[in-house]
């Protein structure tokens, strides 16, 4: 399946985190949904960013900059934006960074969510919210079963466990204030594996890494080339998103409201020394991968798959992109940005193949 365009026509939507890579790429989907798109924000995290590369602004109703620690700049964007719908993206995403970080990471993902849906206690216009987590959520066995929703949540690393504890958040207040007396907006958490996609300018992320040094002529350094994750093109997820926003509107959405996961079939499984692999092929013979043997690394989790059952009965959702194609779309982008092109125009195009079922 994909979104509706009948669900977010006209709708009011508020997107928080637009001005970063997931969040840039669902706010220009909802906008050819025809969808007002309303964002709160930081600055955009990097220069650039596909924030700037698409020209967003001139497609937002609003672009309001401000931190979701502040429960002040959270509630004035709700009431200026009365919006239907709320997708919840902003958050401190990095694992190394909240190494660097704890205490703002935590800040940031716990106490940042808990103000969103605090905002939404008082805004009578929200009907549904989508928080997005992770698939990072889970206590990790290093086990080769797929995660599903039931399973413990935990974490090692700071960030883990902040968006754990965002999980557990949300949970809490969804049960406590949402729904059968309470305010009637339906809350659901979505959790999504690592998303790979052109105008991702992160750093310590896999594939901008990879691509800023082949571009730069230099080989790319893997400091866990062995660790397997569940690769997915950004729009996979965020098609997740959009059909739990819609099933959360429906009739049936009470039920809708709970922990979802979105995942890769089991061959987006891939070790991050074969995604590099992958991605120098794509890029020319001038691009090299190399080990980093470092020893000051800190812990990152080796093997992590989601069971995305639930999402494709329920919901029927299901991945559309193999993962040469998330990495040849991925490629494609960066090349045109560096070329000069359309980025709008480009991005757009990548949405409308995805939605028309071009894998």
């Amino acid at each position: 399946m994909i979104p509706s365009r009948q669900a977010f026509a006209g709708a009011d939507v508020l997107v928080t985190g637009h001005t970063g890579f997931k969040g840039g790429w669902l706010s220009l989907w909802l906008d050819a949904l025809g969808a007002r798109v309303h964002g709160l924000a930081l600055d955009p995290p990097t220069r650039p960013s596909f924030h700037e590369a698409v020209g967003l602004g001139r497609v937002l109703a609003s672009d309001r900059r401000g931190d979701i620690r502040d429960p002040a700049t959270v509630a004035d964007a709700l009431a200026a934006a009365r919006p239907r719908i709320v997708f919840h993206l902003a958050a401190q995403p990095l694992v190394r960074e909240s190494y660097r970080d704890p205490a703002g990471s935590f800040a940031t993902n716990v106490m940042g969510t808990v103000h969103v849906l605090e905002a939404v206690r008082r805004t009578p216009s929200v009907e549904a919210v989508v928080v997005a987590t992770t698939d990072k959520v889970y206590e990790n066995r290093e086990w080769p079963h797929p995660y599903r929703e039931p399973d413990r949540l935990g974490g090692r690393d700071p960030y883990s466990a902040s968006k754990a504890a965002c999980e557990i958040a949300a949970a809490s207040l969804r049960a406590s204030f949402f729904g059968a007396g309470g305010h009637p907006a339906r809350i659901a958490t979505a959790r999504a594996g690592n998303v790979i996609g052109g105008g991702d300018f992160a750093a310590d992320r896999l594939v901008p890494d990879c691509l800023r040094a082949f571009e730069a002529g230099e080989p790319v350094r893997l400091r866990y080339p062995g660790a397997v994750r569940p690769w997915q093109h950004v729009l996979e997820p965020l098609c997740g998103y959009l059909l739990l926003a819609e099933r959360l509107l429906g009739p049936d959405g009470a039920e809708a409201a709970q922990a979802w996961n979105f995942g890769p079939d089991p061959e987006g499984d891939a070790s991050v020394g074969a995604v590099a692999e992958r991605l120098a092929a794509l890029w020319g013979a001038e691009a090299r991968v190399t080990k980093d043997d470092g020893e000051d690394h800190p812990h990152e989790a080796g093997l992590l798959r989601l069971d995305s059952t639930l999402a494709r009965l329920r919901l029927g959702w299901r991945p559309r992109l193999a993962l040469d194609a998330a990495l040849a779309r991925t490629v494609s982008w960066h090349r045109d940005f560096t070329a000069g092109a359309d980025m709008e125009a480009a991005s757009r195009a990548q949405i409308a193949a995805y939605a028309g079922g071009d894998a």
